[in-house]
């Protein structure tokens, strides 16, 4: 691995956790992933063997299954799986998005019904959040869930749902009161059971392809006034609440996608000749090399100085929109310099860089556009 700046952010307890992590994948992920990208899907055996491992929902206090550990070991897991160049398992989401959703705001009967039992594998969790006419404008969501005695009947329809194939639990975001904006907002809980939900196709992407992403409809889903998660009106504040943390992901992922594809290409030009000598040799790889280390390096300083303010439950709205729209432009940058170097061969998909290319894209526009994001920064202007 190409030395870079010692990371003030993980210690030698996490380190441990990242050795056990990356046997994990060794043994457990890259094995199987091709034919997960063929299915479409990740095998729930696999969520299971995560689960048994302590990989999923690290961060839920123990009484609910986790090990109550801080965030950084959550990024560990998502490092790893990006250095296993490993796109498919959604376990951020469902640890460090839908877990936490129920942790912060769920009654104490939610929490101790699902958060053990997703922290074992044993419950798939998905949010849904976009529909095919809001995108990013969450306040403007046309599903809807309307009371109807001691009972919530939810109508519409969502999509770009990660896990959704998978999904057990699934936090819809929707309109109790469709008549406002914002504060018209909920969350609900919706089990996979329910009568009237249905998971639509799974959805045929750029990339991502081992990632389960589906398409939801809900054509009078009854659940109990008791699946509300958290208060009536609240659930656009929550949200608000949440994505920071959402986004610094976003990052987290990025930059480390882009350095395990920087290491891989910086092996590869070493093995590759041409006219006679490896490509590392000529001065333009040398150059080109030189600029990605430095600039995944100024990165992951920065993404660093985030975690560690999102530990400390410091990290604004505007610093995780820099890091989410910063890096995932970075992470582009470097995925596309690195399938250049690679000539002909970066095009083919058997080689982990074609596939990052891919997966790559998406890190622009989900967790809110980068426009979107540029926006939030020039309120704080």
């Amino acid at each position: 691995m190409t030395a870079m700046l010692p990371r003030v952010t993980m210690d030698e307890d996490l380190e441990l956790f990242r050795d056990a992590a990356r046997k994990f994948m060794e043994k457990e992920i890259i094995p199987n992933h091709d034919q997960w990208e063929k299915d479409g899907v990740v095998s729930r055996e696999a969520w299971l063997k995560a689960g048994e491992a302590g990989l999923l929902c690290p961060t839920m206090p123990e009484e609910y299954g986790g090990s109550g550990v801080d965030r950084r070991y959550s990024a560990v897991v998502m490092e790893e799986l990006s250095r296993a160049f490993a796109s498919g398992p959604g376990f951020s989401l469902h640890s460090d998005i839908v877990a936490p959703y129920i942790l912060h705001y769920g009654s104490d009967e939610q929490k101790r019904e699902w958060l053990p039992r997703m922290a074992r594998g044993e419950v798939i969790g998905a949010i849904a959040m976009t529909e095919p006419g809001t995108g990013s404008d969450l306040q403007n969501v046309k599903t809807t869930a309307i009371a109807d005695g001691n009972e919530l009947v939810i109508n519409g329809q969502k999509t770009f749902i990660t896990n959704g194939q998978n999904a057990d639990l699934v936090i819809v975001v929707c309109k109790t009161d469709p008549g406002e904006g914002a504060s018209g907002v909920s969350l609900v809980l919706v089990e996979g059971d329910r009568e009237g939900f249905q998971k639509g196709r799974n959805l045929d992407k750029l990339g991502l392809k081992a990632q389960d992403t589906s398409e939801l409809f809900f054509s009078d889903v009854r659940v109990p006034t008791t699946n509300m998660l958290g208060e009536e009106g609240k659930g656009f504040y929550y949200l608000m609440q949440e994505l920071p943390w959402e986004r610094l992901q976003i990052a987290i992922i990025g930059i480390a996608a882009a350095q395990a594809v920087l290491e891989e290409t910086i092996a590869y030009t070493k093995d590759r000749k041409a006219f006679g000598r490896s490509i590392s040799e000529f001065q333009n790889t040398r150059f080109k090399l030189a600029e990605l280390k430095t600039e995944i390096q100024v990165g992951q300083v920065f993404v660093d100085r985030c975690l560690e303010l999102i530990v400390e439950d410091k990290l604004d709205v505007a610093t995780a929109a820099m890091a989410k729209y910063w890096i995932s432009d970075l992470q582009c940058k470097v995925m596309d310099e690195c399938l250049q170097l690679h000539g002909g061969y970066g095009y083919m998909w058997e080689y982990p860089v074609a596939r990052a290319y891919a997966d790559s894209r998406v890190q622009r526009i989900y967790g809110g556009t980068n426009e979107i994001m540029k926006e939030l920064i020039g309120r704080t202007i």
